[in-house]
């Protein structure tokens, strides 16, 4: 059960983070695996780490999110899974923040996934086949963070973007879902400093941050043959985050 072996499948921002450890686990169920990431560096390290490959693209166009579909398409044949997991989290206060702000956080993490779903859907719907796994949160749609308000607002938005796609492609042999992590310790997290480390753990009832590789199983899950008969819904990785009423009843 859950093979991927000869199923290609793109990752974008899986150069690092939540994308690297989605890499990972798609490459342990057997998937050959392209990375997709604006991060020259990181990215080829990584594929060279992991034994996938490297493509560069950047998702806020839309022109180069069909053109990396369309070069994959003609090296390896076809396209079976898409994780649109490229994602990115500056904080503004909703005081200071400017349009600016507003609009590269949605550029990136709703703009990005419409264009590189869109770029991917086409191939998928001549084959009769396509597993599209969204990396959205739990903040936006369940919880949400003083400062990431405009983030929060992506997130919530990808959600409402995947359930209407869903419907669209459900006779096409094409599923599409989402993960929503809670705190997952990635580079992006630890960045944040050991005092915010410290703040996040305290808010996860099992007691640790999460790996990336937590999200990547749930993912490689989605992508399977066998998660046919699930299209439109989301699945929460977060160590029981969002159950608590209070802090208190963490115990």
């Amino acid at each position: 059960m859950f093979d991927l072996n000869q199923q290609i499948a793109i990752v974008t921002g899986g150069a690092k983070g939540i994308g690297k450890g989605i890499v990972a686990t798609l490459i342990q169920g057997g998937a050959t695996v392209v990375i997709a990431d604006i991060d020259e560096a990181a990215g080829k390290q990584t594929a060279a780490e992991l034994g996938a490959t490297f493509k560069t693209v950047d998702v806020t166009s839309q022109a180069a999110c069909k053109a990396l579909v369309d070069e994959v398409i003609q090296e390896h044949g076809r396209l079976d899974i898409l994780c649109s997991n490229t994602g990115i989290f500056p904080q503004a206060s909703l005081a200071e923040m400017t349009e600016a702000d507003w609009d590269q956080m949605h550029n990136v993490n709703l703009k990005g996934t419409f264009f590189m779903t869109q770029a991917a859907l086409a191939p998928m719907k001549k084959q009769g086949y396509g597993r599209v796994v969204i990396t959205s949160s739990i903040t936006g749609a369940i919880t949400g963070y003083p400062n990431w308000s405009h983030y929060g607002a992506s997130k919530a938005g990808q959600l409402g973007f995947m359930r209407s796609a869903a419907l669209e492609y459900a006779k096409d042999g094409i599923t599409i879902n989402a993960v929503m992590p809670g705190n997952i310790l990635t580079e992006g997290l630890a960045d944040q400093g050991q005092s915010y480390l410290d703040q996040m753990t305290r808010a996860v009832p099992v007691g640790t941050l999460g790996k990336p590789e937590d999200i990547g199983y749930a993912v490689c899950f989605l992508a399977s043959k066998e998660a046919s008969f699930i299209t439109g819904q989301t699945i929460i990785v977060d160590g029981g985050q969002i159950l608590p009423e209070s802090p208190e009843a963490i115990l």
